[in-house]
């Protein structure tokens, strides 16, 4: 009997992406936008800390949000409730990720919401074009799981995600790839901290096997408290990427 002939599909897959990832990066620099791809499990606290970090920053730079969720738009209607700043939600159709694809389409909708971006699609090879208007910061707050969305390149230019106290301190060595993607890891909920078999020093040693670059930073969304050096590192960032 013939062997059974096996196509690597998920690497083609993976490869086309990455390169409309690139793409994406490369349209976004000559236009100095910076985009923030921001994962986590559900209910680790994305959103509330997506609206402190946005009220502390709102007034230094120009933000827009892109919420991914597989259905509702709860996130996207209490970020611009919150904030004021310009929010879209994003369907992703039952899927548990967005692609670079998808994170162009989310551009695309802040074009017909804001006016702020317009995409040329006269050629085969998209091109992105922005007003003068364009926001100096996109967050996108992915789908809310551990594996997927690090599977994938979205385009951004920094990876960050919120671990949460009562997810525990293993986690990075569970979800090796997450970590190993991410340029800074939140760690929230810090006011829980005397209620769960949390070790923080433990936590940060774990994130550091799995990307000894990453910074680790301790907050507490509900209280405000250390997110202003989570907004200071991520000013620090766009202004850098606005810069280079």
């Amino acid at each position: 009997m013939e062997k059974v002939k096996i196509i690597e599909i998920k690497k083609s897959v993976f490869e086309d992406n990455d390169r409309a990832a690139d793409a994406l990066r490369g349209e976004l620099k000559k236009k100095g936008v910076f985009l923030l791809n921001l994962m986590s499990s559900p209910g680790s606290g994305k959103t509330t800390t997506l609206i402190q970090t946005i009220n502390l920053l709102k007034d230094k730079i120009r933000i827009a949000v892109m919420e991914a969720d597989i259905d509702s738009d709860v996130d996207a209607i209490k970020i611009k409730e919150a904030t004021g700043v310009e929010s879209i939600q994003l369907h992703t159709g039952g899927m548990c990720h967005l692609d670079a694809e998808m994170t162009r389409q989310g551009l695309d909708g802040l074009a017909v919401e804001s006016g702020e971006f317009i995409v040329d699609r006269s050629s085969e090879v998209e091109s992105g074009k922005f007003k003068d208007s364009n926001p100096d910061l996109v967050i996108l707050e992915n789908v809310g799981n551990l594996v997927c969305p690090a599977e994938f390149d979205t385009g951004a230019v920094k990876n960050a995600m919120i671990l949460s106290v009562p997810e525990g301190h293993d986690k990075p060595l569970k979800y090796p790839l997450m970590f190993s993607i991410c340029d800074v890891v939140v760690i929230n909920k810090m006011d829980v901290l005397p209620y769960f078999d949390f070790d923080l020093e433990k936590c940060k040693e774990y994130i550091h096997m799995r990307n000894p670059k990453a910074a680790v930073i301790p907050i507490c969304a509900k209280t405000g408290e250390g997110v202003d050096i989570f907004a200071n590192w991520l000013l620090t960032e766009v202004k850098n990427w606005q810069k280079s």
